[in-house]
């Protein structure tokens, strides 16, 4: 299986970013091809841009790298209850590419965190309504709450409860793909 991970921020050092890497490590056997946002930094969206230079390489790139992918992990940072600026731009111009939909009918299982206890509740519950109008097939979500309390560089999840809810998720989604 290839999975195509990402956190939904442009910090280096994003708590998405480490969990991202966390729940990616829990597929046993797969393939991980981990993005940076960073490498696919672009002007910021706007219908003038794109009808006066088309859609950028960079865009263009991105959604290669979702055609070729079997599964979309992708962390979420919450920004003011919202995507990331650095997500929501890569969002805005991949999504314009003409004859296809943005995330090419591909299943994805949502995830996202926050130093606080909502982990990233907002924008998680945003994604997971927004994604399958552009053809994402979201299986499953999955809120780490109060990063700091919960996580740690070596281990990873730290509070068993969240860790078995997460590799129970994984563990089904493993399932519904091998069903197809």
């Amino acid at each position: 299986m290839k999975i195509l991970a990402l956190a939904g921020s442009s910090n280096k050092n994003s708590i998405n970013r480490k969990l991202v890497i966390f729940a990616a490590s829990l597929f046993i056997n797969a393939e991980i091809n981990l993005l940076d946002l960073n490498d696919f930094e672009m002007p910021i969206y706007s219908i003038d841009r794109q009808k006066e230079n088309g859609i950028p390489e960079l865009a263009q790139s991105f959604s290669t790298e979702i055609k070729e992918a079997d599964l979309i992990l992708i962390s979420l940072a919450e920004h003011n209850g919202a995507y990331s600026v650095a997500f929501k731009n890569i969002f805005d111009w991949f999504s314009r590419i003409p004859n296809q939909t943005a995330w090419l009918d591909k299943p994805m299982f949502l995830l996202a965190t926050s130093p606080g206890a909502r982990g990233g509740s907002s924008v998680l519950e945003m994604a997971k309504n927004r994604f399958p109008f552009n053809g994402g097939k979201v299986l499953d979500t999955f809120s780490l709450p109060s990063f700091n309390d919960n996580f740690d560089e070596q281990k990873g999840i730290t509070n068993l409860t969240y860790l078995e809810n997460l590799k129970a998720k994984i563990q089904n989604i493993i399932e519904k793909l091998s069903d197809k």
